[in-house]
């Protein structure tokens, strides 16, 4: 496999607003939401500034601090000679102010086109919002659903617009972006794979990409339909359990956890559900996310939990809620005698109401 190499950039431009000698501070970001400071400058008399930077993962998320007023995100591949035009003012309460245009590459020309669409969206929303609160003030229902319509009918052509552009990024960084801020995997899972597939063929692959791409695998592996990953884990009393010794029956994997309180809400209906067709061949899986033994103990004997349980005992870092994608619990998925996902996310009435679909009512 191809290795990534250190690929050198440039930013130079003009800020329109600016005095001699304020700084500007080149940026990239790191995992966790901070940044580290790759170069800085001060600015000439005329606003001019120059900065030079490396891009070494074929993919990052820059930024430019200007005086500590504005900041413009760069998307840089390695390569590129940006040029910045910045009014160097920051942005005031009606959202005037803080502009900057960036030329020298295509991924700033289409996050420029994706930037205006929010933008435009972002101001018909303040004014809904203003017109939602008088028309309930008044009481006036009709208005209301009007604004609600007209709310989801933009929403929807916003989204249209960036679905087509997608293609057209081919495997970008603001493919990437774009990707990841808008698309959701139960509407677009089909659009977000053809980027996986497509990001898969690319060598050297870009480090953001490989985690878009095991992400997509993980999310497309587990649609209704597929078969559910297998997996093994110690009971509260130390015995290896596998999903696939439930086979033969429906099966709901239930993620939780003692110190979710949602999940112990929803807990007594659960209980219900198992209570009422554990003898129909229906059957539980929880999976535990905590890391304290004891509490996860004393859940299950508290909240009457008598079906199979299984944890790491490693919170977030469990490596089965990693391989079913889940990132906030409560979350379960509904598996059939086959071992295939029928349905995901049920909680009350509607998961009661697809196990009387599935095994008749008591």
């Amino acid at each position: 496999m191809a290795q990534l190499s250190p690929k050198a950039f440039t930013v130079s431009g003009k800020v329109k607003n600016g005095s001699k000698g304020e700084k500007v501070i080149l940026l990239v970001s790191i995992s966790g939401g901070s940044s580290i400071k790759i170069d800085s400058t001060q600015l000439a008399a005329d606003g001019s500034f120059a900065l030079k930077g490396t891009e070494k993962d074929r993919g990052s998320f820059f930024s430019l601090n200007i005086a500590d007023r504005q900041k413009v995100i760069l998307l840089v591949e390695g390569g590129e000679n940006f040029i910045v035009s910045a009014d160097g003012t920051g942005k005031d309460s009606k959202g005037n102010g803080g502009k900057a245009e960036v030329s020298g590459s295509k991924n700033m020309e289409y996050y420029a086109q994706i930037d205006q669409l929010m933008q435009s969206f972002a101001a018909k929303v303040t004014k809904w919002n203003e017109d939602y609160a008088a028309a309930e003030e008044k009481k006036d229902s009709k208005k209301i659903a009007e604004i609600q319509q007209s709310f989801a009918r933009a929403d929807q052509e916003r989204l249209n617009v960036i679905k087509k552009l997608i293609p057209e990024m081919g495997t970008s960084l603001v493919a990437l972006f774009t990707a990841n801020n808008f698309l959701r995997p139960e509407n677009d899972l089909e659009t977000l794979r053809k980027l996986a597939d497509d990001y898969g063929k690319v060598e050297p692959l870009p480090t953001l990409a490989k985690g878009f791409i095991g992400q997509i695998k993980r999310i497309a592996g587990l649609a209704v339909g597929e078969v559910a990953p297998d997996f093994t884990l110690n009971s509260p009393e130390g015995q290896p359990v596998a999903l696939s010794s439930l086979r033969g029956k429906f099966v709901l994997i239930d993620f939780w956890a003692s110190w979710c309180g949602p999940c112990r809400m929803e807990n007594p209906n659960v209980v219900r559900m198992y209570d009422k067709f554990k003898d129909k061949g229906f059957d539980i899986y929880g999976v535990s996310l905590d890391d304290n033994e004891k509490a996860w103990k004393t859940a299950i004997s508290r909240d009457n939990l008598k079906w199979q349980h299984g944890s790491e005992l490693k919170k977030w870092k469990s490596g089965v809620a990693q391989a079913y994608g889940v990132n906030a619990i409560p979350a379960t998925f509904l598996i059939d005698k086959d071992g295939k996902i029928i349905a995901k996310d049920l909680r009350g009435p509607a998961l009661e109401s697809k196990l009387t679909e599935l095994l008749g009512a008591q």
